[in-house]
C-alpha cells in the first residue's frame, strides 16, 4: 500500500504531498494531542463515487474535539467541501480518507493552551484492512491481555490519537502470537471491542453487540445495526463474556477500514462451522450493496462527488 498522492489537504490549502509536514516540536507528536476520523470512498455500481457516511464521521471528528478541549476550527460544511475537493484533485475513484486534527507548534509541556489546531485531510488508495481472503472466509482473533481503556482513564466516545497506543500493544502482541486481529476486554472483564474494531455474535440468528460504554461509537456499527434491524433480524446490544464469544454461531468485526469482516476462530477455538456464517454473510452482503449505491434505501448515507 503506498500512501503517496497528488495532493494533501493543510489547514485550507491543497499543498503538495511532499511538503505536508510538521516540526519535529509538534504537541502531538510528544503527547498524543490528536483526534481523527477514518472513512471510505467507494466507487459505485454505476461509475461515480460516493463517500460512505461522511457527515456523521465528521460530526464524530468534531465531538471528539469538544471531548477533549480542542475544538476544530473549521465547520463540518467547510470539511465535507474540503473532504470532496481533496479526493477530486487526486483523481480517486475509491480511497480510504484520513483527517486528522493537532495540537501543532508553540509552547511544550502537557498544558499548552495557545498552541494551534492543525487540520490535515489525506487521502489514499486502500483494499480490504484484513485483507481480501478474511472477508470472504474469515480471521483468527486472540484475545488480548491489554485491558480496553477504562471510561474514566480514556476518553472512550473520543478518536483520540493517544488512545490508539493501547491498540497498537494489542494488535502486535497478537500478531506476533501469529493471529490476525486482538480482541479487549474491558476493565470488568467483558468483551469490548477488537483494537480497531466493534464487535458482533450470532447465536440462533439473534445479533447481539456490546454497548456504548467502553467502546468507541462506530458509524459501521451504527449502520449494521440499522440494517440487520431492517432485514427483520433482532439485534442486542448487552454486555458478553469471552466464553460466549467462543460458543456463538458466528462473530464479525464492523469498521470503516474492516467493513464487515467474518471471525472464523478466537483463541483457537474454531466460531460456528470455521468459516463466514450465513447471517454473516448476509449482512455482510447487504453492506456492500449499500456502499456500492446498488441499495437505494439508503442513499442518504452516500455523498456523491
Amino acid at each position: 500500500m503506498s500512501l503517496k498522492t497528488e495532493k494533501i489537504w493543510l489547514d485550507g490549502e491543497m499543498v503538495r504531498w511532499e511538503d505536508a509536514t510538521v516540526h519535529v516540536l509538534t504537541h502531538a507528536l510528544h503527547y498524543g494531542t490528536a483526534y481523527f476520523e477514518g472513512i471510505r470512498c467507494y466507487e459505485l455500481a454505476d461509475g461515480r463515487s460516493a463517500v460512505f457516511r461522511l457527515v456523521e464521521h465528521l460530526r464524530r471528528l468534531s465531538d471528539s474535539g469538544k471531548i477533549l478541549g480542542f475544538p476544530l476550527p473549521y465547520s463540518i460544511e467547510q470539511l465535507t467541501e474540503a473532504t470532496l475537493d481533496i479526493i477530486r484533485v487526486n483523481k480517486l475513484k475509491e480511497c480510504y480518507i484520513r483527517p486528522v486534527a493537532f495540537v501543532g507548534l508553540g509552547e511544550m509541556g502537557l498544558y499548552a493552551p495557545n498552541n494551534p489546531l492543525n487540520v490535515s485531510i489525506a487521502v489514499w488508495p486502500w483494499g480490504a484492512y484484513l485483507g481480501d481472503e478474511g472477508l470472504k472466509n474469515g480471521i483468527r482473533a486472540k484475545v488480548s491481555s491489554f485491558t480496553r481503556h477504562h471510561v474514566n482513564v480514556m476518553m472512550t466516545k473520543s478518536k483520540a490519537a493517544g488512545n490508539y497506543i493501547n491498540s497498537v500493544l494489542a494488535k502486535n502482541e497478537v500478531k506476533k502470537a501469529g493471529y490476525d486481529e486482538a480482541i479487549m476486554l474491558d476493565a470488568e472483564g467483558y468483551v469490548s471491542e477488537a483494537s480497531g474494531e466493534n464487535i458482533f455474535l450470532v447465536r440462533n440468528r439473534k445479533v447481539k453487540t456490546t454497548p456504548l460504554t467502553s467502546i468507541l461509537p462506530g458509524i459501521t456499527r451504527d449502520s449494521i445495526i440499522t440494517l440487520a434491524r431492517d432485514k427483520g433480524y433482532e439485534v442486542i446490544e448487552e454486555r458478553f463474556t469471552r466464553d460466549e464469544l467462543y460458543t456463538t454461531d458466528e462473530a464479525f468485526f464492523t469498521g470503516t477500514a474492516a467493513e464487515v469482516t467474518p471471525i472464523r476462530e478466537v483463541d483457537d477455538r474454531q466460531i460456528g462451522s470455521g468459516c463466514r456464517g450465513p447471517v454473516t454473510e448476509d449482512i455482510q452482503r447487504s453492506f456492500f450493496d449499500v456502499v456500492k449505491g446498488r441499495d437505494k434505501k439508503y442513499s442518504s448515507w452516500l455523498t456523491h462527488l
